[in-house]
């Protein structure tokens, strides 16, 4: 017979994970179900060539895991995570050799972009200044009042005239500031891509673009300890097919897109809110491909090896062409890529002459291609020779990442396409869009505010609902190192 436990959660990504260690917090008995063999979701690592070389599966750099509310409080570094700060944040090859590069001082960047880094500076120093502020305001998903004022109206003022480029008189900056807004895999330009632009572009002069040192796992292998040593248990190759099976909790978590929650529900949600999770959009895919290399990235510009990131596009009407035709269902052989070279900011992740690198290239939505061949020649555009050192490579079209990951449909990592409206009303339009219609279910991954990214909200604020609802529970548990499950707070 199964054991009634307070909390059951499907999935453990991050999101899974930062809702099992809040409830674990607050003292609730709590049980993960994960389908795989393995935990974490998008921050799993696996070694597909060489017993010695890991490879990211899906997150490599983490700027929101060094930001965000959840992980500033739940503190990676005495948990034995350190996250290394690549030399230069993220870096954007031109064809003629040149480059972008955000370094981690604003000085330092402003000048290497010459007579565009004024404008550069006058974008990014207010919201630097404003960072903890304005990362607050927007990984609370916009529901709750800003700790900081300032912050909001500074990223408004940078958004509502629609001009993000305008200033720039050279063509380096804009393609540098592009390459970053097409992380929000989607249409450009467009205010959701712009706010994302901002987001991750001052972090990278802020909190930064960091890789945490072995590989992605290590922080879902530091979340799973904590879950653990506050009493909650974790089962993996557990596929949960119906809510029925979950009869035993008192809450439900669910780390799984709309499409799932639909499934799972087996047709006991409202007819009203069935129909809107139906109308739920999902973007772009992303295509895998993984290298096993003899030597770093051999690229035309030197200072591009020395990047945690590297985005592949050329021009920013380029990278925006591009986009708009994945957004359109409509492949092409250049699409935008990025790229990274763990061991050019981690040298552990090489041994003995073999290195790993990742990139993923964004395509329509469950585009069949096996990416090697289209990511290779995009890389060897800026990079001369780079299949010279390839010793393996492995592919995963946008359509074989859904049978890797349900969350990701159609190849969309980021569970829900981020349109300005799907940015604010993810899934559905609700005051908390964490709580669904059914007595003690929540939705926690992605596809809830504040969207995707490795920052541990989306479960956060989906946990502080269910505690507050369904336990009547409203004061948040500590999540700090030092916390025991005595002093965390009693179980409701």
């Amino acid at each position: 017979m199964t054991q009634a436990v307070d909390a059951a959660i499907v999935g453990t990504g991050p999101n899974g994970l930062a809702a099992a260690v809040t409830l674990a917090r607050a003292g609730l008995r709590v049980e993960l179900h994960e389908a795989g063999e393995s935990i974490g979701g998008g921050l799993r690592g696996e070694r597909y060539f060489d017993s010695d070389v890991l490879h990211d599966v899906c997150s490599a750099v983490h700027p929101m895991a060094a930001a965000s509310p959840f992980f500033r409080e739940f503190d990676l570094t005495p948990r034995g995570v350190e996250l290394l700060a690549p030399r230069i944040g993220y870096a954007h090859p031109l064809d003629d050799g040149r480059a972008g590069l955000a370094h981690p001082g604003l000085d330092a960047t402003c000048e290497s972009l010459g007579e565009d880094g004024a404008r550069w500076r006058q974008l990014m120093e207010p919201l630097v200044e404003h960072s903890t502020g304005l990362v607050d305001f927007i990984m609370s998903g916009q529901r709750s009042l800003p700790s900081d004022p300032v912050a909001p109206l500074l990223l408004a003022a940078r958004l509502l005239p629609r001009r993000l480029l305008s200033g720039f008189r050279g063509d380096v900056a804009p393609a540098l500031l592009t390459g970053v807004a097409a992380h929000a895999v989607g249409k450009l330009p467009s205010l959701s891509a712009d706010a994302v632009a901002m987001l991750l572009g001052h972090l990278a002069h802020a909190t930064g673009w960091p890789l945490p040192r072995g590989g992605s796992e290590r922080i879902a292998r530091v979340m799973a300890d904590d879950i653990r040593a506050h009493g909650g248990s974790i089962h993996t190759g557990s596929r949960i097919s119906s809510l029925r099976e979950l009869g035993h909790a008192r809450a439900v978590l669910l780390d799984t897109t709309p499409a799932q929650l639909l499934t799972l529900a087996d047709g006991r949600l409202p007819a009203r809110y069935a129909r809107q999770l139906r109308r739920f959009r999902y973007g772009p895919g992303a295509a895998k491909a993984d290298f096993l290399v003899s030597e770093p990235v051999p690229w035309t510009n030197p200072d591009v090896g020395r990047a945690g990131t590297v985005h592949l596009g050329g021009s920013h009407t380029a990278i925006a062409r591009q986009e708009r035709l994945a957004v359109r269902g409509e492949a092409t052989d250049e699409p935008f890529v990025l790229l990274v070279d763990p061991a050019a900011t981690d040298p552990g992740r090489a041994h003995k002459g073999r290195r790993p690198v990742w990139a993923y290239a964004h395509v329509p939505n469950g585009d069949p291609r096996d990416p090697v061949a289209l990511v290779r020649s995009r890389i060897e555009r800026y990079a001369p020779g780079f299949g010279d050192t390839v010793i393996a490579a492995r592919g995963v079209s946008a359509r074989d990442y859904e049978t890797y990951n349900p969350n990701y449909v159609g190849g969309d990592i980021g569970s829900g396409a981020m349109t300005l409206y799907q940015s604010l009303a993810r899934p559905v339009p609700r005051l908390d869009p964490w709580r669904t219609p059914l007595p003690g279910v929540f939705l926690c991954s992605a596809s809830t505010p504040p969207g995707p990214g490795v920052h541990g909200m989306c479960g956060h604020l989906a946990a502080l609902s269910a505690l507050r609802h369904r336990f009547g529970v409203r004061e948040a548990p500590s999540l700090a190192p030092s916390m025991g499950p005595a002093a965390s707070g009693a179980r409701a």
